[in-house]
């Protein structure tokens, strides 16, 4: 894992200490600060075209391909469901300069099996497709196509490989120009999606990438397609309490405990014609992945690791939005997680359960049919553990306060407590089963993940 820089670094701790602090700021995750407010600074006066960088030919090397999705749920990567990840360079100019750079394409290896929908990210800065990472397993089960755009600093490519990568060249102020004609090129039927249409186009960000996204909306309401088409139909931002401005398509943001405890999005759920908004707060979700996000094994924290499935509610986040845009089918209204405002109870500004776990916000067996109290940032272990994962042991305490502080974690309950809540193991899965159940017939569970989740109740013992 390449090492950030100290500015980066910097900038990732400052937004941990203010989600521990309690400060209302955004936190955005390795490597940025939080988003700025939306500007039309540089922006056409009236939609404009935008051109169409110049692809080249698959990129097949020198050496190997920069891994951006390495920390995809087991079991639901892409030979599992039989897609292929191919690497373009994309050319063109933007902010009056000239550009080149990386984009990659996720897309089933039999065309007949692609849905027409397609997930494009911003790649973190951290060098990761979050949003792909975390919604693969729901996104390859229905033949969707994923895209991923690198808009920062490529020094992390030629890092690794400064041959295959040496072409690549961004500068400041070119991001929301290279998003537009990059995505307005995916809807152009080129090699990105195999030549096959593309029915809708949907933007999705985490963390700091979600922050480029938001940074983007204003871009949004102003660049088309050469045929004068919008190249976006919904957007959806997660891991950010950002009070995202109105725009012309559905919109569905996904804030995390961690945002919830210090800087809870005030905008109301809205169907009204460019307004569409809808706000889905996940009860017992934290900020970064801390169940698969390969930067965190082995656990560089002080406190267990949450292991709540990123990935189940982020696609259901995802699951609405396409329903939305592609079929007309508004997403359902969720209630938002219960605030108390009252730190001294309990240790959050949350109203909490008896067990510990947030009241409110989007339900699911996890905290239903609980088994562990699920609470927002961790700290990490000091000095540094023995053996740590790469990204920490590249980047020492700092890199290990990063992840732990932007991680949630989980404090298991007792064999007595669990044995006084359902008795047997047996009633226990049986309990979470049945909610598991009702909540997929409620839409608020997606039958994709209903083995991965049922598995964790399975391997409860007491």
């Amino acid at each position: 894992m390449t090492r950030l820089s100290s500015a980066a670094l910097a900038a990732c701790i400052s937004i941990a200490l203010a989600i521990a602090g309690g400060a209302a700021a955004q936190p955005s995750g390795p490597g940025a600060g939080g988003p700025r407010p939306p500007s039309i600074d540089g922006l056409p006066k009236a939609p404009t075209a935008v051109a169409l960088p110049k692809l080249s030919a698959e990129i097949t090397g020198p050496g190997a391909m920069f891994d951006s999705a390495p920390s995809q749920a087991r079991g639901l990567d892409t030979a599992h469901f039989g897609y292929v990840t191919r690497e373009f360079f994309a050319s063109g100019t933007a902010d009056g300069k000239p550009y080149t750079t990386r984009v990659v394409a996720r897309m089933p290896r039999d065309a007949s099996k692609f849905s027409g929908l397609v997930l494009a990210e911003s790649m973190h800065s951290s060098g990761a497709a979050h949003m792909f990472e975390f919604t693969s397993g729901y996104l390859m089960s229905a033949g969707h196509g994923a895209v991923e755009i690198l808009t920062t600093s490529p020094a992390q490519f030629t890092a690794l490989n400064a041959k295959r990568y040496e072409k690549l060249a961004i500068a400041d102020g070119q991001q929301n120009e290279i998003i537009a004609q990059v995505a307005a090129l995916v809807r152009a039927k080129s090699p990105l999606t195999a030549g096959a249409a593309v029915r809708k186009l949907v933007m999705a960000g985490t963390s700091m990438s979600a922050g480029t996204l938001v940074n983007y909306l204003p871009a949004h309401l102003v660049y088309r397609t050469p045929e004068m088409q919008r190249i976006f139909d919904g957007f959806l931002p997660t891991s950010t309490g950002a009070n995202i401005m109105e725009i012309d398509v559905p919109l569905i943001e996904m804030p995390t405990m961690h945002e919830v405890e210090t800087n809870v999005p005030r905008r109301q759920d809205s169907d009204e014609p460019g307004k569409q908004f809808r706000l889905y707060e996940v009860s017992g979700i934290g900020h970064v992945d801390a169940r698969d996000n390969v930067r965190l094994h082995p656990n560089p924290c002080v406190k267990p690791l949450s292991t709540f499935p990123h990935q189940a509610y982020y696609s259901l986040g995802l699951y609405h939005l396409l329903r939305w845009v592609d079929q007309g089918i508004p997403a359902p209204h969720a209630a938002r997680i219960l605030l108390d405002r009252d730190v001294t109870n309990d240790g959050s500004a949350m109203a909490l359960d008896a067990n510990g776990n947030p009241l409110g916000g989007i339900r699911n067996p996890y905290v239903d049919v609980a088994i562990a109290k699920y609470s927002p940032v961790n700290t990490a272990v000091e000095p540094v553990i023995a053996n740590p994962s790469a990204y920490v042991a590249a980047n020492g305490l700092q890199g290990a306060q990063i992840m732990c502080r932007l991680s949630a974690w989980q404090e298991p309950m007792s064999a007595e407590k669990l044995k006084q809540l359902y008795g047997s193991k047996r009633n226990y899965v049986g309990q979470f089963e049945k909610r598991l159940d009702e909540l997929e017939k409620q839409g608020w569970s997606l039958s994709v993940y209903h083995d991965l989740i049922l598995a964790d109740a399975k391997a409860v013992d007491f």
